[in-house]
């Protein structure tokens, strides 16, 4: 397939890009190149003949009309959004107006093509999204997310994404525009950037800085190789039910606190200290605002339907994002130089 892939430059959707690519798709990587996005993390297929560069804004309706008259993708994936909890509480514009907006003009760009082409069966546009959007879970493993719970949102990132998911879904009933929605749980992996919860970890224990840990660490969730969320994506893209959504977990809850103590033991086997545990670096920090306690996702939809479950294990997948940072330390330098995040707390678990 030809697919256009939104937000390609980012952590889920390079990960995307290059699987697809790997596979035989051709792609068109369409990325405003924001200050979470990075080109080296495709630039193992950017010299590939299926692959294609855009450099477009999702908020730039007319750009998008382009591209699409321009590439005749067979099928959309709309990663492209703003995602850091943190930031969408200091400053939740740009969510308002990069995962609403820009999602509006996404599926308008895409009904314009998809009309433009004869309504084909075949096109496809996804939206991918977060388990985020359901609120927050109680401490009882018996209770998970399904498709089918309703809507809670607690912080202004959820809310936007939230409310694309709801403009996906009219887009489909209203327009019949083909389309099938995902929700991960917390996604992690090489290429991540660093402001999140597990490389904010990695790196911190690196620099000897402190370990910041939100309230008393208790908080669960449910952990998903990116890798592993990328080849579940384009199972999704292929053989989903046009109108379906599909909850896609990693099936590996974890508490914050026992996440970081297992980073600091793999750091501890890899790259030991010269005394004691990266562990004597952890720090207690006052918790946010509208901290979400649990998220868990029930995968039998996904399971069932399309046969797919993870592949890692939170400690397989930990140990390699581990290492994957230690031997890419000119990566994530260059980033960290570039956007001024630095060893920050930016937690979106």
């Amino acid at each position: 397939m030809k697919l256009l892939v939104t937000g390609g430059a980012g952590f889920i959707g390079s990960a995307v890009v290059r699987l697809a690519v790997a596979r035989g798709h051709h792609v068109i990587n369409l990325d405003a190149l924001t200050y979470a996005a990075c080109l080296e993390n495709v630039a193992n297929v950017s010299g590939s003949d299926r692959y294609a560069f855009e450099h477009v804004d999702i908020r730039d309706r007319a750009s998008l009309d382009r591209v699409f008259s321009q590439h005749r993708p067979d099928a959309v994936m709309h990663l492209a959004a703003e995602s850091h909890v943190d930031r969408s509480i200091d400053g939740p514009g740009d969510f308002i107006e990069t995962n609403i907006t820009g999602t509006f003009n996404m599926l308008e760009a895409a009904r314009r093509y998809w009309s433009d082409q004869g309504k084909p069966a075949t096109f496809r546009f996804h939206h991918i999204s977060t388990d985020e959007v359901f609120g927050s879970l109680p401490n009882d493993p018996s209770v998970k997310f399904t498709e089918t719970t309703p809507y809670d949102p607690r912080s202004p990132y959820s809310a936007s994404k939230a409310s694309s998911d709801h403009l996906v879904r009219a887009w489909h009933e209203t327009y019949g525009l083909p389309v099938v929605l995902s929700n991960c749980s917390n996604n992690y992996g090489p290429f991540h950037f660093p402001e999140k919860l597990i490389p904010v970890i990695i790196l911190n224990a690196l620099a000897g800085a402190k370990l910041p840990i939100y309230g008393d660490g208790s908080n669960i969730r449910d952990w998903l190789y990116v890798e592993d969320h990328a080849d579940a994506l384009l199972l999704v893209l292929e053989k989903g039910v046009s109108g379906r959504s599909y909850n896609i977990g990693g099936e590996n809850e974890c508490s914050n606190l026992d996440l970081v103590k297992t980073l600091c033991a793999i750091l501890d086997q890899k790259k030991p200290k010269p005394s004691g545990s990266y562990a004597d670096q952890i720090t207690f920090v006052t918790d946010r605002p509208g901290h979400d306690a649990r998220y868990a996702i029930d995968p039998t939809r996904i399971r069932t339907e399309l046969g797919w479950r993870p592949s890692v294990s939170v400690q397989q997948g930990l140990e390699k994002t581990v290492q994957w940072y230690l031997d890419h330390e000119d990566w994530w330098r260059a980033l960290q130089t570039r956007t001024g995040v630095g060893q920050r707390l930016g937690v979106k678990a």
